[in-house]
């Protein structure tokens, strides 16, 4: 099986997530079942929503700001594991980030490393 690495994204606000804090707990449910579907598969390997707070750290600088494209930034991650991307394809097309209008889920298949 291989590996695959979610990435959440959504809307930025100013210094803080855009989501109202009320609409994110209504939210939970949907997300534990969609969570609690891949577990029950046996193919979740790890999940969880990520801070607001980041650094970014460059050659010759430092910014104390997470990365934000075009308003968006990621909001979490889920790392699971399946036979082939189609069928990580599939469980994206139900994720609960696309409650948002500015949601998505971006797929990314973890390399193969070995020393």
């Amino acid at each position: 099986m291989k590996e695959y690495l979610l990435l959440f994204w959504n809307e930025s606000g100013d210094g803080q997530y855009q989501i109202d804090p009320e609409k994110m707990k209504e939210g939970m449910n949907a997300w534990q079942a969609w969570i609690g579907n891949i577990a029950m598969q046996g193919k979740l390997i790890s999940t969880k929503p990520i801070q607001w707070e980041g650094i970014q750290i460059g050659n010759e600088s430092r910014k104390e700001s997470p990365v934000i494209a075009d308003k968006i930034m990621v909001t979490g991650y889920l790392i699971c594991k399946s036979d082939n991307i189609n069928e990580v394809v599939e469980w994206s097309k139900n994720c609960p980030i696309l409650d948002s209008p500015s949601g998505f889920t971006e797929i990314r298949e973890v390399a193969p490393f070995e020393m």
